[in-house]
């Protein structure tokens, strides 16, 4: 599964991208935290079975901090962000939203899966497939189910009680016993493309800084 670095390193590239007159290195930093505050949710996972890609890898728990920074930017001179935080903190919030999108559930989903409208509907859904173009069959995609001779793999992957999955945080998410922890794994990089990922991350996000505080 991709890692916090992972998810930090294309969370990164999007703050670079989007923060505009925003960007510093903190909110920069306060961009990366939403992404990695979503992956927190692994420790819920100790008091609720199936919480872990659930509580924070949902489009609803993101929808409502939106909607916060919404209502607080419709206050215009009595908004609190703005008032703590200055002009651009809207931005920065928005910026973090995006990035947590893109950034920790993107990922997430496209591996082995995220409970999209947890709590709304409790069901984890896993994006996995190919596309390409073919000389015989044309334009081919197995990422969600059409008129195709190609089976999509996207598929659901049952409720919070019948997925969880194991981390080196919480090597026994299902709660079925005790686990026999023989090592705790923390992946940094799972694959080439992830480890390229990880490396233009941090480049990026340090290219950005340079240029911000040391041109």
């Amino acid at each position: 599964m991709p890692s916090t670095v992972v998810h930090v390193a294309l969370a990164g590239i999007v703050g670079c991208a989007l923060l505009g007159r925003a960007f510093s290195w903190r909110a920069l930093l306060a961009v990366c935290g939403l992404t990695v505050l979503v992956d927190l949710d692994v420790f819920l996972g100790f008091v609720v079975v199936g919480a872990h890609r659930a509580a924070f890898h949902s489009l609803v728990f993101l929808g409502a901090i939106g909607v916060v920074l919404l209502a607080d930017r419709t206050r215009g001179d009595d908004s609190l962000l703005r008032s703590r935080f200055g002009p651009t903190a809207h931005r920065v919030g928005v910026v973090g939203v995006v990035a947590a999108l893109f950034g920790a559930l993107g990922p997430d989903l496209m591996t082995n899966g995220a409970n999209l409208f947890w709590p709304v509907h409790d069901q984890f859904y896993a994006f996995n497939g190919e596309m390409y173009l073919s000389n015989r069959k044309g334009f081919v995609q197995t990422f969600v189910e059409l008129e195709s001779e190609e089976p999509a793999q996207s598929v659901s992957r049952g409720s919070t009680q019948e997925t969880q999955y194991h981390t080196g945080v919480d090597t026994n998410p299902d709660r079925s016993g005790e686990a026999e922890v023989q090592e705790r794994v923390f992946p940094l990089a799972d694959s080439g493309e992830q480890l390229l990922l990880v490396v233009t991350g941090a480049f990026v996000m340090a290219s950005r800084l340079y240029d911000e505080y040391a041109a």
